[in-house]
Order: structure tokens, then sequence, then C-alpha cells
């Protein structure tokens, strides 16, 4: 918005409404700009692993509760920011609040989850992210429009709503019976709780199967120096790839910059504004409720390699029109911008049905009791540090490759799709506490892991 970027990235705006000399690929680049924005990521990142022991040895629910609280004071700060520092502070704490929610959310969902529906309970995660986007691009488009250029405070104290929800609801939430067991030795408690969650009395095979992994998990002190022995190899290597993977899609390309991306094709501010609030959140959020209807059916790996297929397609489509029509100068032929528009709208349910879901899926399902908490914060690690580099460095980046970086994502997305086609088991169905089970038949890991099987 444009009284918000006089107000706190002058430079930006100036460099914006006056210069006509710079590249069309160019005009954002603002390292200042790019570390507001970035801001968070590390903020996440740090808090990610505070949260993995506060999850572990307090449970799933203290560290939900600190996520909303950390929520509501970001989004009090920056709506009522005056200078810089407030906005990053503000933003900084939304950070925490996204680093603790991260960790605990899909460990929580997971957890409580019958094995046969987890897949589509925990895609209803990456659900509500996408419907939480698509109400944050239509208060903005809404907050725009407020005469005297104070509807930024609006779009930014607005998350102090959801933020309330999740403070107050985690208070009512009952704590999951993996967390319960890990912590306590009240078996009796545990079965109760079991039973009211299952909504039946037969519990009996889950309930041997946690007692058995609680057994293994609290033999274990330092879950860190646990993860890096060999037999957790297959874990780890999903831990760090799946989430590196899921942010070299270039999807927050997409959705970061998806405004700016429209501007460059010399769209307006409101109209590129609405459309990337119906692509991003419309599109996406259709194609992400579609997958949890199917990922129990279908499976993992054949939606993460039929999204890749399409989301390879479509980037090699984009990055080779605005090759040939888009230069440094000038705007897009309009049929050709609304191609891109088209083939924009094809990446992004591409990734919300397959990585964008089971990115956060299929890493929260993999891991033994002993090592779940701490497996979970590094995939939240991860995926924060490569979003960090991906925002600080897309800007840049798009100024020098210029359309070259829809081909520079798409290697990504062929690799990717490579490697779970040779690599990653499928998961579906199978109860979290029996998965070391799907590494012992894989072709490649049951070499590395046999070893290890009593």
């Amino acid at each position: 918005m444009e009284p918000f970027l006089k107000k706190f990235f002058p430079e930006v705006y100036t460099r914006m409404k006056e210069d006509t000399k710079i590249s069309n690929y160019c005009k954002f680049d603002s390292q200042i700009l790019t570390s507001f924005t970035s801001s968070l990521y590390v903020a996440g990142l740090v808090a990610s692993f505070f949260a993995s022991s506060i999850t572990r040895h307090f449970g799933r629910k203290p560290s939900i509760l600190a996520g909303g609280s950390a929520f509501l004071s970001g989004s009090a700060l920056n709506g009522a920011a005056n200078n810089l520092y407030m906005l990053i502070f503000g933003r900084v704490l939304l950070g925490v609040g996204v680093g603790f929610a991260n960790q605990s959310v899909p460990l929580y969902l997971s957890e409580m989850a019958p094995p046969r529906y987890r897949g589509a309970i925990n895609n209803g995660f990456q659900l509500c992210v996408g419907i939480g986007v698509l109400s944050a691009n239509f208060i903005n488009f809404g907050t725009e429009k407020i005469e005297g250029g104070w509807g930024w405070r609006i779009s930014l104290a607005a998350a102090a709503i959801p933020a309330t929800f999740l403070t107050i609801g985690s208070l009512f939430l009952p704590e999951t019976p993996n967390s319960l067991i890990q912590r306590f030795n009240d078996e009796q408690k545990v079965k109760t709780i079991l039973q009211r969650i299952r909504g039946t009395t037969d519990v009996e095979a889950e309930f041997n199967d946690l007692i058995k992994a609680s057994f293994v998990s609290k033999s274990i002190e330092h879950p860190i120096k646990k993860i890096i022995q060999k037999k957790y190899r297959p874990q780890l290597v999903m831990a760090i790839a799946i989430p590196f993977f899921q942010q070299v899609t270039g999807i927050n390309v997409i959705s970061f910059y998806a405004p700016i991306l429209f501007r460059t094709i010399g769209l307006n501010e409101s109209v590129s504004l609405i459309m990337s609030a119906l692509i991003a959140g419309v599109v996406g959020t259709a194609s992400t409720f579609l997958s949890m209807l199917v990922v129990d059916k279908l499976g993992r790996r054949a939606m993460l390699i039929c999204g890749g297929v399409q989301m390879f397609v479509s980037q090699i489509m984009i990055g080779s029109i605005m090759a040939a029509q888009l230069g440094d100068h000038g705007s897009i032929d309009k049929g050709y911008a609304y191609f891109v528009l088209a083939m924009i709208s094809i990446y992004v349910s591409g990734f919300a049905w397959s990585w964008g879901p089971l990115g956060w899926l299929v890493p929260s399902e993999i891991f033994p009791l002993e090592i779940r908490s701490v497996g979970q914060s590094i995939v939240v690690a991860v995926n924060f540090v490569f979003t960090f580099v991906v925002a600080q460095t897309f800007l840049a980046m798009l100024c020098h490759f210029k359309s070259g970086i829809f081909f520079f994502f798409g290697g990504w997305v062929a690799v990717m799709t490579a490697f779970v086609y040779l690599l990653l088991p499928e998961t579906k169905k199978v109860p979290m506490e029996v998965m070391d089970r799907v590494w012992r038949e894989h072709w490649f890991w049951k070499r590395i892991v046999e070893e290890f099987h009593d």
C-alpha cells in the first residue's frame, strides 16, 4: 500500500513512482523492505528451537498457547507502529508466534487424528493457512480504499482476531495421549483420553503401541544427538529435504510477490491486489480442500509426483513467455498477461494440492515418538531458513535472472519429483507408532536401517 511505503520505506516509494529508467524486474529491489518481510522468518527460526523443548517437556498445548500470545502482542504492536523499529519488533513477535504454532500444531493434529484420517486432518492445517491468505488479501483490498491512508493499521492489527481464538481456544484443548504418556506415567488417564478422542472403548492396540513408543522415548536424554544416528537417517534426510524442496518450488515467490509480479506485468495497484487474492486464495484453498479428500486414498507419493509435474510444466511456460514478451521497460501485451495469470493459477493449484499440505503432513507422521518433537523442529527450522533465503534473495535474483528465475525454480521442481519417486516410501494409513516398518521395506533405505533392527 502506498501510504505504508511512504511512511516506512520512502526510498522504495520514490523509486516506484518517479524512476522510469529502472528495469521492470528491479523496481522493488530494496534490502530494508526485504528485511522487514524476513524478520519474521528469522524470529520463527529461533523460536522453533525453544518450542521443541517446551513441546517435549511441557506438552503440545503450552506451545500452542505461547504461539497465540506472541501473535496477539505482535499484531498490537504492528497496528500501533509509528516508526520502523516498532514495526520490525512487532513483526519479530509474529515470527515467534509462527515458530511455536508451526512446531506444535501439525504434531498435535497428527497425534490426535485416527490413522486412517490423519492425512485429511493434517491437511486441514494447510487449508486454514490458505483461508488465512485469502482473508488477508480481501482485508487489504478493503482497507486500501480508506481515505486518509491509515488502512494498513487495520490490516496489521486484524491479526489479533485469529490470535485471540488460538490463545483462548488452546486453554480448552485436551493434551495429546502421546504427550501425556511421554511426560507422566499415568496410564489409566491416557487410556481414558484415548477412548474419548477415538469415541470407542476398543483402543488396546493403539494404546500398547503408545506405551511401547513412550518407553523408548523416555530412555533418550538428548534427542538431538539421537536423531543424527544412522538408524534415524531416512527420517533426518526427509526432515531436511522435504521443507527445503517445499521452499524451492518457488511458491513463496508467487505468494509474496504476486501483487508485484502483476504490477510488473503492468496491472495497476488494486487490480493486482484482487488478482493475487483470487489466485492465491481461491485456487489454492480449493486445491488444498481437494487434497484433503483424496490424500488418504491416493497416497502421498502419487500426489507429490503429479503436483510436481503440474508445477514444472506451468513454470517453464511462464518463464518462456516472460522471456519472449516482457523486456526491461514497458509492459507485456494484455493477451499474454492473462495467459501468464492462467499459468500462475495452474502452478498455484499444483502446489496447493501436493507440496503445500504434504510438505507438513509427511514430516509430521514419519518420526518415532522419541525424536518426534526435535524432528518437527528441524522441519520448521529448515523451512524458515529457506523461506528466509528465498525471500532475502528473490528480489535481487528477479533483477539479475529476470525471467530465468522461473527456469531456476522449475529445475528444482524436477529434482524434487525425482527425489520423491526414488526415495520416499508411501505412508498412508500406517499408524505412526509402527512407521519404522516403511523404511525397512524400502529398496534404498532398508540397507541403511536394517542393521539396527533387532
